[in-house]
C-alpha cells in the first residue's frame, strides 16, 4: 500500500460506536410526538447519510414537512446534550490513533453528522489525536458525504493533497466518498455494517480489528489481503 501523509476517518461505525445513543435520541422524539419507536436494528440501517436522512427513515412515511422539521432539531438538540451517555470508541481505537500520530500521520474525521457534534465527540474522546474535525455542513455550501466536498476541505485543513490522503469507513456511503474523491478506501467490519455487506458494496480492502488495520497502515505486514477472502 502507497504511504499516506494523512489518514481520514468516518466517526459513527468506525471510531465510536454511538448507537445507543442516536437510538435513544431518536426514540425520545418520536415519543414525544406520539410515533412509533425504532429498534435499534432498524437506526442502525438508517445511519450514514446524516441527521436529516436518520430522521426521515424514523418518521412516518407521509410525515409533514412543519412536523419533520421540528422532529430534526428536537433530536439533534437532544442528541447534542446526550451523545455521550453510553457512546464509547471501539476497543483498541485510543491506541491506534496515539500510534498513528506518533508516526507522523495527520489525522482527521469526516461525517454526516452535524458539525458541533462531530467537533465535540472528537475533543471528548479523542483529545490531541485529530487534527481536523468535519461533520455536516450543507447550509455553507459543502455537500454531504457521498460527495467529496468534506473529504477535499478535510485534506485542505491538514495541509495535504488528496492524493496523499486514504479513507476508512464502515459503510457504503464511505466507500462511495472514497470514490467520488478519488481515494483508496478501508473498509472496517466492526461497525454498523457486516463484512458480507461491504464486499457487495464494493470493498476491495476490509480490516476486522484496529490492530489489523494498525499493521496494514503502519507497514508491519506484508499483504493481508488473504484475510478478506475471510
Amino acid at each position: 500500500m502507497k504511504k499516506q501523509q494523512a489518514i481520514l476517518f468516518d466517526l459513527d461505525g468506525t471510531l465510536l460506536n454511538t448507537l445507543d445513543d442516536l437510538t435513544s435520541s431518536v426514540n425520545v422524539t418520536l415519543q414525544a410526538h406520539g410515533f412509533p419507536l425504532r429498534r435499534k436494528e432498524e437506526i442502525r440501517k438508517f445511519l450514514g447519510n446524516g441527521s436529516e436522512f436518520l430522521m426521515r427513515s424514523a418518521l412516518p412515511e407521509g410525515t409533514k414537512e412543519t412536523v419533520f422539521a421540528a422532529c430534526l432539531a428536537e433530536y439533534q438538540a437532544y442528541y447534542k446534550a446526550h451523545m455521550a451517555d453510553k457512546t464509547a470508541p471501539y476497543e483498541g481505537i485510543l491506541p491506534l490513533l496515539k500510534r498513528l500520530k506518533e508516526s507522523g500521520l495527520r489525522l482527521g474525521v469526516v461525517s454526516n453528522k452535524f458539525d458541533t457534534a462531530v467537533k465535540g465527540l472528537c475533543e471528548r474522546y479523542f483529545p490531541g489525536c485529530i487534527d481536523a474535525a468535519a461533520g455536516e455542513r450543507e447550509a455553507e455550501g459543502i455537500r454531504r458525504k457521498p460527495a467529496p466536498d468534506m473529504v477535499f476541505t478535510a485534506a485542505e485543513r491538514l495541509g495535504v493533497k488528496r492524493e496523499d490522503c486514504l479513507y476508512i469507513g464502515d459503510s457504503e456511503v464511505d466507500l462511495q466518498t472514497a470514490k467520488n474523491a478519488g481515494m483508496d478506501c478501508i473498509s472496517v467490519c466492526w461497525g454498523f455494517r457486516d463484512a458480507e455487506f461491504l464486499k457487495q458494496a464494493g470493498a476491495t480492502q476490509l480490516v476486522h480489528t484496529p490492530k489489523e488495520l494498525e499493521k496494514l497502515l503502519l507497514g508491519e505486514s506484508d499483504n493481508l489481503e488473504h484475510k478478506n477472502k475471510r
